[in-house]
């Protein structure tokens, strides 16, 4: 059964160093102050939303503090330090979390959306053809990303496990520079970094994520933010932003493509063709029973290949008070 939503006991706890890290980018203080609402910004191009609403002409009519993020996990870390109200990620930073002692977010919708943005990548001229080729290869990722579940899930397709390749755990700035460098053989990598890749360096897609990912993306917010009036309505009035900005995008997909790709600095071509090739189009949908269980067998994976210590049942992380308005936007 989906919870409801409730108050929630506020709990101080800093989550690691990179947790640290999450809220010195930040930059604020409690979840209960009404300031402004605190969001994450991950990576760039079509995933700045503030890209997103200033060219369709969206403007949110209430206070907006912005943060800028490498990854999902460490959004995951900053809510859990208190440092954001609102924002999203990909399934697989919360399942980590929910094996952890610390869950101070609440997943509060699903953002259906592409999965060819997310490959692994060789270097040109690399003798790696299919994904068997990997075995024994030094293969990067972003640890507790979509990355590295499609890349487990991969490599299990051919036959191969997570110890019959050389995996390296890095950031996405690290991954980019060991790529370019020739350090990796392959590397598992989401996002403009692709296109940038292939146009400046001539990579090469050796498998989209498609058939391997949901294309269920996570909308989380704060359990405090949600208990506080304020910030609840104005979460609910941002996902309305967003639903009208996704439509947008949707409809006019050249011409956000070449704003991408100004703004991540390549050329239109190779923005437009991901664009084209998507499996889907960004468009939110309300808390369903069919959005948890794909998010547990995420979680299962994970516990499966030995990388988080026990299995975790992910249904308390999920609320669907956020339903109707959801809803109302479709």
């Amino acid at each position: 059964m989906i919870a409801k939503t409730a108050h929630f006991d506020r709990r101080a706890v800093l989550w690691g160093g990179s947790a640290l890290l999450a809220t010195a980018l930040a930059g604020c203080s409690t979840t209960g102050s009404t300031s402004a609402l605190r969001i994450p910004i991950t990576g760039k191009g079509e995933s700045d939303t503030r890209l997103l609403f200033r060219h369709a002409g969206l403007k949110p009519d209430f206070p907006v503090a912005y943060s800028e993020f490498q990854s999902g996990q460490l959004v995951i870390e900053a809510f859990n330090s208190g440092s954001l109200d609102f924002g999203g990620t990909s399934e697989i930073p919360p399942v980590f979390a929910a094996a952890s002692a610390v869950q101070n977010f609440r997943q509060i919708a699903v953002l259906r959306g592409d999965v060819n943005n997310q490959v692994v990548l060789v270097p040109k001229g690399s003798p790696i053809r299919t994904l068997a080729d990997l075995k024994g290869k030094r293969v990067g990722y972003v640890r507790a990303t979509t990355s590295q579940y499609f890349l487990i899930r991969m490599l299990s397709s051919v036959g191969l496990a997570w110890s019959d390749i050389e995996p390296v755990a890095m950031t996405v700035p690290d991954g980019a520079a060991a790529f370019s460098r020739g350090s990796l053989d392959a590397w598992a990598i989401y996002g403009f970094p692709i296109q940038r890749a292939q146009a400046t360096e001539g990579a090469r897609v050796l498998k989209t994520a498609l058939g391997f990912l949901s294309g269920n993306y996570i909308m989380s917010a704060h359990i405090d933010a949600i208990a506080d009036k304020q910030k609840s309505e104005w979460i609910g009035r941002y996902l309305g932003l967003l639903q009208k900005g996704y439509h947008w995008a949707a409809q006019n997909k050249d011409l956000w493509a070449d704003i991408v790709a100004a703004d991540i600095g390549v050329d239109a071509a190779y923005v437009r063709d991901q664009f084209h090739h998507c499996s889907a189009d960004y468009a939110l949908r309300p808390v369903t029973a069919d959005a948890i269980g794909s998010q547990q067998q995420v979680a299962d994976v994970f516990t499966k290949a030995g990388l988080i210590p026990r299995r975790v049942d992910i249904r308390p992380l999920w609320v669907d008070s956020f339903n109707p308005v959801i809803l109302k936007e479709i």
